[in-house]
């Protein structure tokens, strides 16, 4: 049968390397229901292109995806460690994007990515291969480092990628200690301008997994790291949140570093207990937990979010990374309350005085002004703290002043006079605890029903 094809349209298929032009021709069924002899090897057409190029160039098409500028707390956070110049573990399950996140942060930074499997070297690819010389009783046996560290050092910058780390059995973590702190492999010394951040899954979900010991896991700031619907949604369409280093203010810094060192030391000299706090169980040692050293990390952190004026959300994510839920959030509430004013000034013009605006803050301050009168009582500190008291009243919860003002009642003598504001106060507390005895009734009706 002669071969009776046309030419039915032409496109252009766009790919990275280069452009390929197709000429898209039907072929004609025969009875058999196969293909005309002439156009029966679909494999290459008439200008050479194979299928193969077409399924290249369509690949090509779905990886070409683009950035934009949007607030993603996870992905600051971590590139905040990473300007730290601070080793970062990302904990995720298998698939959630934690290898993506690092590819697009290495793009976006200009920092080669250099990928290791923790899980598929020996202990000796990290501490480095003896290598024989011609001398080794007078010259000593060198350790030689593997070619990617060595790439490394002579590129003097990059983002070292240990992923599946919590698959390497307990002698390579061990081999990895000194790299990870102290960024040496062997003889090599790694430049500071390589930055590392590892990647690990659960246990539970890890192939073959282990936990981490408690040296190598203390080493690191951990991120816990999970998908958002949105980001994935439009990610999926092509466009993702982008890395950008933090805006550090060169300004700032030397205030950066003492609200960081005020912070944590406060934190510390009030609770020495947390300083240094091994984990009892096995699955915590191998996550985020207070020693001198996190707390020297802990300070870095605080410092650069400071410097950077990032959100309390990235602050938490990143200290508690380093130190641990508990331990973080302590120092969470230590740093809200370091940006209290002080009980002196407002007693000094409580008419002038700002309130926190969030409650826990505001009863903060209350507390300490009544503690403040407490200290050092006399009429007029006495008066201006019921002025300043009413002035929480009028500026938001009433049940915030209930305990300050039933503690401040205690302190009068008794040649002080009762301030006419005292009877506002009077009616909100009676309210509060009409309100507190309610829902204890409600409480108790529910709990006889059940």
């Amino acid at each position: 049968m002669p071969a009776n094809s046309t030419l039915a349209e032409a496109s252009t298929v766009a790919d990275p390397a280069r452009t390929v032009r197709l000429d898209m021709a039907d072929a004609r069924p025969d009875v058999a229901g196969g293909t005309e002899p002439a156009l029966a090897d679909a494999r290459v057409d008439h200008s050479g292109v194979t299928q193969l190029d077409v399924a290249d160039a369509l690949s090509a098409l779905l990886r070409a995806t683009g950035t934009e500028p949007r607030p993603d707390s996870q992905l600051e956070a971590l590139t905040l460690a990473v300007a730290a110049d601070l080793p970062v573990l990302l904990w995720g399950e298998p698939g959630i994007g934690k290898t993506a996140a690092l590819t697009q942060l290495a793009e976006t930074l200009d920092l080669p990515l250099t990928t290791v499997i923790a899980s598929v070297h020996e202990p000796s690819d990290f501490s480095g291969l003896p290598v024989l010389g011609d001398d080794p009783a007078e010259q000593g046996v060198p350790m030689a480092p593997p070619d990617w560290a060595v790439r490394l050092v002579r590129a003097g910058r990059g983002l070292l990628f240990l992923d599946e780390l919590s698959t390497a059995p307990p002698a390579v973590q061990a081999a990895l200690l000194r790299l990870v702190l102290e960024r040496r492999i062997g003889s090599l010394q790694l430049p500071p301008g390589v930055r590392i951040v590892a990647a690990a899954n659960p246990r539970s979900s890890a192939a073959d997994g282990w936990e981490l010991s408690p040296p190598l896991a203390n080493r690191f700031v951990h991120l816990q790291w999970a998908h958002d619907h949105d980001v994935v949604v439009r990610g999926l369409g092509g466009t993702w949140p982008r890395a950008t280093l933090p805006r550090l203010d060169p300004h700032r810094l030397p205030e950066a570093v003492d609200f960081a060192r005020r912070a944590v030391c406060g934190l510390l000299a009030a609770r020495p207990g947390l300083v240094h706090r091994l984990p009892s169980s096995e699955t915590r040692r191998g996550g985020a937990w207070p020693s001198p050293r996190s707390w020297e990390t802990t300070v870095r952190l605080v410092a650069f979010a400071h410097a950077a004026g990032s959100s309390r959300e990235v602050l938490s994510l990143l200290v508690r990374g380093a130190v641990g839920d508990g331990p973080g959030l302590e120092l969470l509430a230590s740093v809200d309350r370091m940006d209290l004013p002080d009980p002196e000034t407002l007693l000094a013009d409580p008419a002038g005085a700002v309130l926190p605006e969030r409650g826990d803050l505001r009863q903060a301050v209350l507390d300490g002004v009544v503690a403040a009168v407490r200290k050092r009582p006399d009429r007029a500190r006495w008066d201006a703290a019921w002025a300043l008291l009413v002035r929480a009243l009028d500026t938001g919860a009433p049940d915030l002043v209930v305990v300050p003002a039933t503690t401040l009642a205690t302190l009068r003598q008794e040649d002080w006079d009762v301030p006419e504001s005292i009877e506002r106060l009077a009616g909100a507390v009676a309210i509060s605890r009409r309100a507190d005895d309610a829902a204890a009734r409600v409480a108790v009706a529910a709990g006889a029903r059940r």
